[in-house]
């Protein structure tokens, strides 16, 4: 069964560092873009990051531009989202998600993602 699981949430303090990773199993996406989106409760789920397949190019939110790193090891078919300077609105459930065409420049855009993890709580308090 191909699947996503995102790890590493928990509960942080403000001003604080977490890193998530999403391990793939099933198969291999070493040749797919992949992404990081978020959803806070009550609100629309937004894009956080995305990676490019061979992780040379990456794109961020500007709300979270110069604290968090997107990353991927491909030899561990695993991707990363270090998270540092946190605020209490990046308060929400992280998701990751495979773009839907291999070694294309990824979108913002959820509805290009075909596969997605089932989401790591991050929580940071004031």
């Amino acid at each position: 069964q191909v699947q996503l699981v995102e790890s590493g949430g928990g509960l942080v303090q403000t001003g604080g560092s977490l890193r998530l990773s999403c391990a793939a199993s099933g198969r291999t996406f070493t040749s797919y873009p992949m992404g990081w989106f978020r959803q806070a409760p009550e609100k629309e789920r937004e894009f956080v990051a995305s990676i490019s397949w061979d992780g040379r190019r990456t794109a961020y939110a500007d709300t979270v531009k110069d604290r968090f790193t997107i990353s991927r090891d491909n030899a561990k078919n695993t991707v990363y989202l270090q998270m540092n300077s946190l605020k209490p609105e990046d308060t929400a459930t992280y998701y990751c998600a495979k773009y839907k065409r291999n070694f294309a420049r990824p979108s913002t855009s959820m509805s290009d993602y075909d596969l997605w993890g089932q989401g790591t709580q991050v929580t940071v308090s004031s």
